[in-house]
């Protein structure tokens, strides 16, 4: 694929990448307080009818990978996107619970088809080993853009027009922006993957080896307790007497964290090993984690948010190369799903088990204690997750 072509490619997937994050995922935790309140269904039983949708996704995204791999990407993201705005709609529509839970599942099938999975998979085939992490970080970083700017989009119109409206215009942004582009912008060859060393050991045999399951459980741990850490921070400000707008902004400090690690991660690449930069990015996770357990001060917190936030961005793109720097291309797509499935379920977990922690240890603080915990943990298994064919 020449450079004009690999360009098309980047810049329609960063555009339906900001899309698509912001109306599947971002535009949610502003909606749900609105819907309980208008609809009086509890906000358990929204929240649950969300996770089911990002469980879905996890699990029918081997299936995905597997598609995508020997078909490409137009098809299966285009097709996701008509099934995002049509469950869009009928959120938009829902009479009732269970129409609104059957709405999420059906997001859910589409999150699996749309978000970073597949086009981690699209980006890592055409742009190659040499170009692919440079492309992976600037879609990554688009990506990072979709709460910027869906956020107060949301916000403003569920103010304005109410939650089902809402939906509706958000429905109608989807259809406009990302299915045509999916389908004029993913065009292109899809040859048979270029296998790296082990590249030629089916999937199956990769997937039951013990490097990979180190990576999936250490990668697993770590999504985990930071996505716990992000969803628990307010409550840990407000122990720490620090109010709400104040923890709100805060909070939002850690998406530009997120956008400077991401930045750096090429040089990171460049220097480290995979498996030094996954351990290396884990334990700056851990570090963090641990010291909001104990930092009482608002500047230091600050600092330590940043940090954290540095973290999870690079986290992201270790996520995204693990694959690829360990086993090569070839069936990246199955074996990336396979990866995301158990990462997912624990992301959709952590809200769940930031809480249970908090009330089983008795504050917020001791949580990200408990939380800095498992990413220890994570990191020694990161140190296992090399084949020993590629070990460096």
């Amino acid at each position: 694929m020449g450079v004009s072509a690999l360009r098309r490619v980047s810049a329609t997937l960063c555009l339906t990448q900001v899309t698509s994050w912001g109306v599947l995922f971002y535009a949610f935790p502003l909606l749900a307080p609105v819907i309980s309140g208008d609809t009086g269904w509890s906000p358990e039983h929204i929240t649950g009818a969300f996770t089911l949708g990002q469980l879905t996704a996890a699990l029918l995204g081997i299936w995905v990978g597997r598609h995508l791999d020997r078909r490409g990407p137009r098809w299966v993201m285009s097709g996701g996107s008509v099934l995002a705005v049509s469950a869009v709609v009928l959120l938009a529509w829902a009479p009732g619970l269970t129409w609104f839970v059957l709405a999420w599942l059906l997001a859910g099938v589409a999150m699996s088809m749309v978000l970073y999975p597949p086009a981690f998979a699209a980006i890592t085939r055409w742009h190659g080993a040499h170009g692919r992490v440079r492309a992976l970080t600037i879609l990554t970083i688009a990506g990072g853009l979709a709460s910027t700017v869906f956020a107060p989009l949301t916000a403003a119109l569920s103010a304005s027009v109410g939650w089902r409206q809402t939906f509706l215009v958000l429905a109608l942004i989807l259809a406009v922006v990302t299915v045509p582009a999916h389908l004029w912008g993913l065009r292109g060859p899809w040859l048979p993957s270029q296998h790296g060393p082990a590249g030629r050991s089916m999937p199956r045999r990769i997937v039951v080896s013990g490097p990979f399951i180190a990576l999936a459980a250490a990668l697993s741990l770590t999504a985990l307790s930071a996505f716990a850490v992000v969803v628990t921070l307010v409550p840990l400000l407000a122990e720490r007497g620090i109010n709400l707008t104040t923890a709100g902004v805060v909070l939002g400090l850690g998406g530009v964290g997120q956008v400077v690690g991401r930045l750096g991660f090429a040089a990171l690449n460049r220097r480290l090993s995979a498996m030094t930069s996954t351990a290396l990015v884990i334990a700056v996770l851990a570090a963090t984690t641990a010291m909001l357990g104990f930092v009482q001060a608002l500047l230091p917190i600050v600092a330590v948010v940043l940090l954290a936030g540095a973290g999870r961005g690079l986290f992201t793109l270790i996520q995204a190369t693990a694959i690829t720097d360990r086993w090569g291309t070839g069936h990246y797509g199955q074996l990336t799903a396979v990866l995301t499935a158990p990462i997912t379920i624990a992301i959709a977990l952590a809200p769940w088990v930031g809480a249970q922690l908090a009330a089983l240890l008795g504050s917020y603080s001791a949580a990200f204690l408990a939380l800095s915990a498992l990413n220890a943990v994570a990191v020694g298994l990161s140190l296992l997750t090399y084949p020993k064919s590629t070990r460096p």
